[in-house]
């Protein structure tokens, strides 16, 4: 006897069902995945980011979004929802769905961290728009940054020191992300 068949959903089924719960799923190739709960530290991370990130797009076309809103990724059939996702697109108040992101954001946990690292970071890099991408841990002090060369277009990666300093650039956007800043009041020691 083979494997049950699992029945894949559409993606309009999957906007549909997700309009109407009661939490958070994430949609991949057909196949929908409960999202995990977080913990103190990592909303505090999470909102950390996007605090620096909305300070600086005050003014310009661009928003800053906290885990509530969807990313379409088309080029995967997938719709994800990142910790942290700035976004120049023009706002649309009649959808809950981005599609051109300039940076995003994801704090690690342990339920997350293999999709974090692996399946989001190669859906992400696809996207023509993104030119930012933080790995965030929420355990100890550590991110790991990809930044689009935009000459060659190919994705450069490093981890962020302390005393460093990541610059980010989008559409009249700049913000300046440094360790001490993403890990304010989280308990963590940034040396």
């Amino acid at each position: 006897m083979g494997a049950p068949e699992r029945r894949l959903l559409d993606e309009r089924d999957y906007l549909a069902r997700e309009a109407a719960a009661t939490s958070r799923h994430e949609y991949v190739g057909g196949i929908v995945y409960a999202m995990a709960g977080a913990g103190e530290r990592h909303n505090r991370i999470a909102l950390n980011l996007a605090v620096a990130l909305r300070i600086a797009a005050r003014g310009t076309p661009c928003g800053v979004y906290v885990s509530e809103m969807k990313l379409h990724v088309e080029h995967a059939a997938s719709y994800y929802y990142p910790d942290v996702m700035l976004s120049c697109e023009p706002a649309n108040p009649q959808t809950a769905v981005k599609e051109r992101p300039c940076l995003l954001a994801e704090v690690l946990s342990s339920a997350t961290a293999a999709i974090d690292t692996r399946e989001k970071l190669l859906a992400y890099r696809g996207i023509p728009s993104l030119r930012y991408y933080l790995i965030v841990d929420s355990e100890r002090v550590a991110v790991t940054y990809y930044v689009r060369d935009p000459a060659a277009g190919e994705w450069l990666s490093a981890s962020l020191d302390p005393g460093e300093c990541l610059t980010v650039q989008c559409d009249g956007v700049r913000a300046d992300l440094t360790l001490a800043g993403i890990y304010e009041d989280t308990g963590l020691p940034v040396r």
